[in-house]
């Protein structure tokens, strides 16, 4: 059995405030083209399918198009799941007829308890969950309520569902899971997770790859790039397409895809490129060298994306000049222009990307400890939990 690996297409996205449609398009082409030279025999999608739980008209409209010429038109099989950008309830839709199609779709925690079934292998198909909706699933199905009601981390809730998991495991089969979370390799945490959002509600960044060892391979999504990929055998393939600077300033790490075959005696994956249509391209230079023709007509100008920081810039010097036109005439498209700050302007703006970049969780933990001088119990913070728990749930 061979398998096409992708993950978070974030159909719908916007880079500051330019739509990514064309360009989800260019590399959804290259997707398909590459799928059909390696004959797979099905495309997996491991969540964040759209970028946002009520998707535009136009967001909805592309991924209808990409799903009918996988599926349809050449008749290759999906596995899909729903991501925590996705909404559940209206991926949801349709999910019956789909599968005549050997369209799979699972998008609810009950559903992944049903593998598909092949001559040699069981498929487990995982959606996004968070704490709440396993004790709700278990409290339904036999559980104690008072031993549900202790499931408020995402690693004790994913213990109970792989152990469930496992119980179904037809023996002399391969079994392969499909799902959409945060894994580190156990004890590290990755530089690596570039994911599209710092926060831990529920425990994203909680699981580690030891969790999933009784599966013989695991096709992950949530995390923008492979090489946060904690083993061999639980892998992420990264999005199809630079979302942002952080993700563009990883450099020589290209986006693309994996080739999963799976045989009688191995598994194995092979890295397959993607070319972006229009390129982000992250500049650092001062000022003079960004309007050096020797410097800027060696750059993809006026055809790739730029972000562009200018380094040591006096404003005073500059007051009568309109800095962005300047460098559009030289570079195109600017997505993100920034100034190289002083030093105390440097720290001051530290501590705001700090503040940003931490789970709501531990903003709360660090305002708790600013006012009173202490850090939150674990009671505490299982409440602070379980109330953004309940926020994430509002807005899917």
């Amino acid at each position: 059995m061979k398998l096409l690996h992708t993950a978070d297409w974030h159909i719908g996205r916007t880079l500051n405030g330019t739509s990514l449609l064309d360009e989800q398009k260019y590399a959804f082409n290259q997707i398909l083209q590459i799928a059909k030279d390696e004959q797979v025999d099905g495309i997996v999608i491991a969540g964040d399918i759209y970028d946002r739980a009520v998707p535009s008209a136009e967001a909805v409209t592309a991924l209808n198009e990409m799903f009918q010429q996988i599926n349809l038109e050449n008749k290759i099989p999906i596995y899909a799941i729903s991501g925590n950008h996705d909404s559940a309830q209206r991926l949801n839709y349709g999910r019956d007829w789909m599968e005549f199609t050997n369209f799979h779709l699972n998008t609810l925690l009950e559903e992944a308890f049903t593998p598909i079934e092949t001559d040699d292998v069981q498929i487990f198909m995982l959606p996004f969950f968070d704490p709440l909706d396993a004790r709700v699933y278990y409290g339904h199905h036999g559980m104690d309520e008072e031993e549900a009601q202790q499931i408020t981390s995402i690693g004790t809730a994913m213990n109970y569902v792989i152990s469930d998991m496992v119980k179904l495991f037809a023996p002399n089969k391969k079994h392969l899971l499909i799902t959409h979370f945060a894994v580190t390799a156990d004890g590290q945490d990755d530089p690596n997770l570039t994911s599209e959002t710092a926060s831990k509600v529920g425990g994203l960044a909680t699981l580690t790859a030891s969790q999933f060892s009784d599966f013989d391979y695991v096709m992950l999504g949530h995390i923008h790039t492979r090489f946060a990929s904690p083993s061999e055998t639980v892998r992420y393939s990264g999005s199809p397409v630079k979302f942002n600077v952080k993700e563009a300033r990883l450099k020589n790490k290209g986006k693309g895809v994996d080739i999963v075959t799976i045989n009688d005696s191995t598994i194995s994956h092979e890295y397959r490129a993607l070319t972006p249509q229009t390129d982000l391209v992250v500049l650092e230079e001062d000022w003079d060298t960004l309007c050096d023709p020797d410097f800027y007509q060696n750059q993809p100008a006026k055809k790739d994306w730029f972000a562009i920081t200018i380094k040591n810039f006096e404003r005073s010097e500059h007051v009568q000049t309109n800095v962005r036109a300047e460098l559009q005439k030289r570079y195109g498209t600017i997505i993100e222009l920034d100034y190289q700050l002083d030093q105390a302007e440097l720290e001051t703006q530290n501590i705001t990307t700090n503040i940003n970049e931490v789970s709501p969780e531990e903003t709360v933990n660090q305002f708790f400890h600013s006012i009173t001088g202490k850090d939150l119990s674990p009671q505490q913070n299982t409440l602070v939990e379980n109330i953004f728990n309940e926020v994430e749930r509002e807005h899917k």
